[in-house]
C-alpha cells in the first residue's frame, strides 16, 4: 500500500507539474518538497489542506489513499500558469497576446477545416504553422 508521501508525488505527476512549481504553489521551498516524497519530513495537516486546496484534492484520498484522487476536475497548471503570464505583462503586451491566440485559432480552425487534421495532428505539422504564422504578419 502506499504511503502518503507517494500519494502526494502521484498528485504532482499526475498533474505533470515539477517539483518546483509545486511547491511554490503551496508556499514552501522545493527542497523541503522534496524532503516531503521522500518521507523524509513529515505531511502535516498544513500541507494536507494546501494541497486539497489548491490542486482539489480528495483530504481523505491524501491520508488514507481512500476514494477518488479529486474532490473536482484537477486544476489546468497550464490554464493558471497563462493567466499568470498575462496578469504579468503590460496591457499592450496582454492585447498583442490576445491577437496572437486569435491567430492560433485561426490557424487551427483552417487546418482541421480544410485538410482535415484533428486537434493533436496540427501539433505534428509545425512548418504549415509557422508558414501560417507568417502569412498572417504579412
Amino acid at each position: 500500500m502506499k504511503r502518503i508521501n507517494d500519494r502526494l508525488k502521484e498528485v504532482r505527476t499526475t498533474l505533470e507539474i515539477s517539483q518546483r512549481e509545486f511547491s511554490k504553489r503551496i508556499y514552501i521551498s522545493q527542497s523541503f518538497y522534496s524532503e516531503l516524497e521522500l518521507g523524509n519530513q513529515v505531511i502535516n495537516e498544513r500541507i494536507i489542506h494546501l494541497v486539497s486546496t489548491i490542486f482539489n484534492v480528495n483530504k481523505e484520498w491524501l491520508r488514507t489513499g481512500k476514494g477518488e484522487v479529486f474532490s473536482s476536475q484537477p486544476p489546468d497548471v497550464r490554464l493558471d500558469r497563462l493567466i499568470e503570464i498575462y496578469n504579468n505583462l503590460d496591457e499592450q503586451l496582454q492585447e498583442y497576446l490576445l491577437l496572437q491566440s486569435d491567430v492560433l485559432l485561426k490557424i487551427q480552425k483552417e487546418m482541421i477545416d480544410k485538410r482535415g487534421c484533428s486537434k493533436t495532428s496540427v501539433l505534428e505539422q509545425p512548418q504549415e504553422i509557422e508558414d501560417s504564422l507568417e502569412q498572417n504578419e504579412k
